[in-house]
């Protein structure tokens, strides 16, 4: 009840805010108001974060949301992540980012002079979240949910957290992303403020480190997604265009495309109408991936989306989304006559031309990913199609724009601002460029065959070489200006490794018998047993070696109470040229068989080693033809099957042969295993088709003094894949976000001086 009253309490204050900041336009005495209104709901936000994380702590299972989604058998550091793990607390913790933003927003703005109008609209973004959070709030009782709990009714322990999300990136990922969320509700109000008072040029310096600040938190956010993903999924993979990851993405891609544009502006004057509009549709965006990850659409499309937060709160999210669309795209359309650019055209062959056209092919890829995104809540609209796009096609439709977008940011560093270069542009390029053909090459005669695959390389290597040459000769004269050619670089990078490690790293499907080494992808794997851990769960340690090197990777499976299914996470080693990943899948179990004294009869699978008694004995394959194998009277034919048997002494090959009828053998001989008294006799076969495993089955006679049981080891299916240059993609990550956090820092100063 307490917390309830809180987030209305809070609801309240940010209201007042937004209508009292606004007041403050004609009459400076209401400033002091609104401040203090926008002060006490951020207390009320910093209050009701406190009580849910207590109430977490605490095991307050009376609350549905706590029992939803914790337990008393988390570990704290999990028990922590619980805050965050449903759609009531993610607005929540949205709500806590936003406003301690909001709560540096207010001084800067301060500073600057537009406090009244930033702060008016800021408090009212505020006050959206505070309904959407009354919409779905944590502090729900349980018997308010579900109807058949009896009213004071407190359940002993919670339903638990979802074995996915029970992940030490999970720690981090979400509050990341939600701080880049939160960071974008900036440069939209102060875009909307700019309109509001007709101050079109000012605005951009002083957003302008919001938005890379945007960037790089959006950015780290998809980033250690991406890395939970890869080591927790078990798909094998980092990115899989799910829509709940695009959602988060075609926000940042348009963040990017607004720091360019700012860019051009600030130096040339140009770009002034759109980058209202991209400053507005980033945020617009945010609000749209809220939609669709949390209103429900997306529950049969993707594999971390939240289910139906109800009609209520589906309704609000299209209220906002409509409504920020209407405030922001009506006001620019309102001042379009006031924006019309004074600055004279470009020449083709200068750099706010050629990022301005990388900036429209990035655009062009973010509809695209949009369009695709859409497509499940398209798909109940229109009476045909697919619930959702295939990967494949993200993948044929960005390429080509991939290809042209790096080609036109390595001409961009070719060439000067305000300033048209044509003269010696080739001769500028002939390095960068002979370095891109030589490295295609090379790729080329190592077995890239694939063209588009090709023209990305080319493409990717070309920009890199000029980004570094471009971030060296910064270094030497302006070290502060590197953080646009260290982002480049990573982007070049990046899309390096997608493509080795995308379309050429390798897979097989694997049947490891413990203690029995396998060759599997140029490794020697061998699987080493089950261990169990503290937490219950099973680790099968499975060792891999390759050219003197051996690692021990420990992929697990449980049986997982949550959601009563298999639960599998893999594992993999990380090498500077490659990954080597294992993805469990299933375990059979060894067994064990008895026959009567002196002989047993055993099946033998083809490939497989079985131990018996002191042998281990391995069916290699049939011999027909050495022994005879042709038709004969009365459709009968000799059989023969090759044994490997190894004992304490030495490896034998043995062949016994049988003849079969219509009917089964009618001449069983048995094949005499020299320096013993055991013999072997092939009494039925079965030669698989179509890719399957051929059986035998043997008796093995002379068993005397020996126990007769014959042992199948346990056996570990798996997916063993090798990743070439992953690392290329983490490194490329770092490259990136630490080239926009140097621009952010140098703007910060910039627009403090």
């Amino acid at each position: 009840m307490i917390g309830t009253v809180v987030v209305w309490v809070t609801f309240a204050a940010f209201i007042g805010s937004a209508f009292f900041y606004y007041r403050s336009t004609s009459a400076a005495k209401y400033e002091g108001l609104g401040r203090q209104l926008f002060w006490l709901g951020s207390a009320g936000v910093a209050v009701a974060s406190a009580l849910l994380m207590t109430y977490i702590l605490q095991h307050r299972f009376e609350y549905h949301y706590i029992w939803g989604y914790s337990s008393r058998d988390l570990p704290l550091s999990l028990l922590v992540t619980t805050f965050w793990a449903g759609q009531e607390g993610s607005f929540l913790l949205w709500a806590l980012f936003a406003t301690l933003v909001g709560i540096f927003l207010q001084r800067y703005a301060s500073r600057k002079q537009t406090e009244h109008e930033v702060m008016a609209i800021y408090a009212a973004v505020m006050s959206v979240l505070l309904i959407l959070l009354s919409a779905k709030s944590p502090f729900e009782y349980i018997w308010q949910v579900d109807a058949e709990v009896p009213v004071g009714l407190i359940p002993q322990d919670g339903r638990g957290l979802n074995p996915l999300l029970q992940n030490f990136w999970m720690i981090i990922h979400p509050p990341v992303l939600f701080v880049g969320f939160a960071a974008l509700a900036v440069p939209f109000t102060m875009a909307i403020a700019a309109l509001w008072q007709k101050r079109y040029s000012d605005w951009i310096r002083q957003a302008f480190p919001w938005v890379l600040f945007g960037g790089v938190s959006l950015g780290a956010g998809l980033i250690l997604g991406g890395y939970w993903a890869y080591g927790v999924l078990g798909w094998g993979g980092w990115w899989g265009w799910d829509p709940v990851e695009n959602s988060s993405l075609i926000p940042w891609i348009v963040s990017i495309i607004l720091i360019h544009t700012m860019l051009i502006q600030l130096l040339t004057g140009r770009l002034a109408r759109m980058n209202f509009v991209l400053a507005i549709a980033a945020f617009l965006l945010v609000v749209y991936s809220t939609f669709l990850t949390r209103s429900g659409v997306l529950a049969e499309a993707s594999v971390h989306s939240f289910v139906d937060p109800g009609m209520y709160a589906y309704t609000l999210l299209v209220l906002w989304l409509v409504g920020s669309a209407v405030l922001g795209f009506g006001m620019v359309w309102r001042r379009r006559g006031d924006l019309k650019t004074t600055a004279p055209t470009s020449d083709w062959m200068t750099r706010e031309s050629m990022l301005s056209i990388a900036s429209l092919v990035m655009g062009v890829s973010a509809l695209v990913i949009l369009f695709g995104t859409s497509w499940p809540l398209l798909s109940k609209i229109l009476p045909f199609g697919k619930a959702s796009v295939e990967p494949s096609f993200y993948d044929k439709t960005n390429l080509p724009l991939a290809v042209l977008m790096t080609i036109l940011l390595g001409f961009s560093l070719k060439v000067k601002w305000n300033e048209s270069s044509a003269a010696g542009f080739i001769q500028r390029l002939a390095v960068p460029l002979g370095i891109a053909v030589v490295l295609t090459v090379v790729l080329g005669i190592l077995g890239v065959t694939d063209i588009a695959a090709l023209a990305l390389c080319f493409s990717a290597a070309f920009a890199m070489v000029v980004s570094v040459e471009h971030g060296f000769r910064l270094v030497r004269q302006q070290p502060s200006l590197v953080g646009g050619a260290l982002a480049h670089a990573g982007l070049a990078m990046l899309l390096l490794g997608v493509i080795a490690s995308g379309r050429y790293g390798e897979k097989q499907a694997a049947s490891l018998p413990m203690n029995q080494p396998k060759e599997v992808l140029g490794y020697t794997v061998t699987y080493l047993g089950a261990k169990q851990r503290d937490d219950g769960k099973w680790e099968f340690l499975v060792q891999a070696e390759k050219d003197g090197g051996t690692t021990v990777l420990a992929p697990v499976m449980y049986e997982s109470t949550y959601n009563n299914s298999l639960m599998r996470n893999p594992d993999y080693a990380s090498f500077l040229t490659r990954d080597f990943y294992i993805e469990p899948v299933s375990l059979e179990e060894g067994t064990s068989s008895h026959a009567g004294e002196g002989q047993q009869v055993v099946e033998l699978v083809k490939g497989e080693p079985m131990t018996i008694g002191p042998m281990q004995v391995t069916f290699v394959g049939f011999e027909m033809n050495a022994h005879g194998g042709q038709m004969g009277a009365m459709g009968q034919m000799t059989i023969g099957a090759k044994l490997e048997i190894v004992t304490e002494k030495k490896k034998q090959t043995l062949v016994p042969t049988s003849v079969f009828g219509a009917e089964g053998p009618t001449e069983v001989r048995t094949a005499n295993l020299p320096g013993s008294n055991m013999g072997f006799q092939l009494v039925a076969v079965n030669a698989a088709q179509g890719g399957g495993k051929s059986m035998v089955q043997m008796n093995i006679v002379g068993l005397h003094g020996i126990p007769s049981q014959t042992q199948t080891p346990p056996t570990l299916i798996a997916e063993v894949s090798v990743k070439p240059f992953m690392t290329f993609v983490w490194a490329a990550a770092v490259l990136i976000l630490g080239g926009l956090a140097v621009a952010m820092v140098r703007r910060l100063r910039l627009s403090n001086a």
